[in-house]
């Protein structure tokens, strides 16, 4: 009996073995498909090698998309429910609004000791009183009137520009002048608001910044004491910079030129250096003279300066030249005695206009073919050129 038994299960595992190895047969006795080349098997892993590639090089962008997002949603969401943490104290007037300090002008740039404190361009640096809330300037109630002091803060204080900071977190940041040195921040030290606007006086540092943690200061405005009692008025903060030794400025780039400025005042012109001396040789000692010339004969600038301005160099001289604010002083030539026309230049003899007709004609209101004949009418008029020089 048993020998039975072992027989019939041989023969069933036979017939097993036998329908897993029928090409036409499948486990549940279906015709079983067809099996794919190597060439296509190798095609596939290639294809699935490459997306795996393009996911890897994907996913850094996806989780900043998604970061991005995510931060844009919970600020949304307001500052209290972000993180589950409580807002700061709300900075708000006796009425309920929410006061913050601004400075509405930025500094001239760079900084040096002994030197002034300035807004750009040579302006002054205006501070307004804000309602957070509306965006308005406050011009009425005794917060519009409040005197403020100005103050040196460390250079990376809020750099996430969280406008939430508490007054005590303002005041840890406050940078004082090293020990045995001068008042760090010299001159009106504060400065007081007319009907929520006030501007600020001469400032001048005595140090430079390199000794700090950042190497960069910022400038702060807060409510002095006394003033702005029960109520709180966020502070205000410049963008960070720099202050060097005041020995640098010496050597320094203005931005932008004057048409006077010494011609290594521009970029990529070193004071006493080559390009400086091959200029001065050749009669051009002011960024005036320099604009002249480019307009004139650019080429020929070039040849004075050599083959040691590369077209990288040239091309940054040039654009900063061209920054500089043109004064307002025009030349007229009138080819005839007659006086009927007359081409008008600025002061780097560029085209401005043209008068003809007793009526003056902008160069923007010219054509170019007639911006080109104007051009080249004056250039064949050699005598032009020699009255201007």
């Amino acid at each position: 009996m048993q020998r039975q038994t072992r027989a019939m299960e041989r023969s069933n595992t036979m017939r097993r073995e036998k329908r897993g190895l029928d090409p036409n047969e499948s486990e549940e006795g279906q015709p079983e498909k067809k099996r794919p080349a190597l060439a296509s098997v190798i095609v596939e892993a290639l294809k699935v090698d490459s997306l795996q590639k393009l996911c890897s090089s994907l996913e850094p962008i996806l989780r900043r998309v998604v970061s991005e997002e995510v931060e844009r949603a919970l600020a949304k969401l307001g500052p209290a429910k972000i993180n589950g943490r409580s807002s700061p104290k709300r900075i708000q007037g006796p009425d309920g609004r929410s006061l913050q300090l601004h400075f509405r002008s930025r500094l001239s740039l760079p900084l040096f000791t002994g030197g002034k404190v300035e807004g750009e361009q040579g302006a002054a640096i205006h501070v307004v009183l804000v309602d957070a809330t509306t965006g308005h300037v406050v011009t009425s109630g005794p917060e519009s009137s409040v005197k403020l002091d100005v103050i040196v803060l460390e250079g990376d204080f809020n750099n996430e520009d969280d406008e939430g900071w508490t007054q005590e977190e303002f005041e840890s940041h406050v940078v004082k002048e090293r020990e045995g040195k001068r008042p760090l921040l010299t001159g009106d030290l504060q400065v007081t608001l007319k009907e929520g606007v006030g501007t600020l006086g001469e400032l001048t540092f005595t140090d430079n910044s390199s000794w700090i943690r950042s190497r960069k200061f910022r400038l702060g405005l807060k409510v002095a004491s006394g003033y702005g009692e029960g109520m709180r008025i966020r502070e205000a903060k410049t963008d960070a910079f720099t202050v060097k030794d005041h020995r640098g400025e010496l050597y320094k780039k203005h931005y932008p030129p004057a048409l006077n400025d010494e011609v290594w005042r521009l970029e990529k012109i070193g004071k006493d250096g080559s390009f400086h001396k091959r200029l001065n040789k050749a009669g051009i000692r002011t960024v005036e003279d320099f604009l002249r010339l480019v307009v004139r004969d650019s080429q020929r600038l070039r040849n004075i300066l050599g083959s040691g301005m590369s077209n990288k160099m040239w091309d940054v001289l040039v654009e900063h030249a061209k920054t500089c604010v043109l004064g307002g002083k025009l030349y007229v030539y009138h080819p005839d005695d007659t006086r009927n026309v007359g081409v008008v230049f600025n002061n780097i003899y560029e085209l401005s206009g043209l008068i003809a007709g007793g009526q003056y004609h902008s160069a923007d209101s010219l054509s170019d073919s007639q911006k080109v004949s104007v051009i080249y009418y004056v250039w064949i008029n050699m005598e032009f050129w020699s009255i201007l020089r």
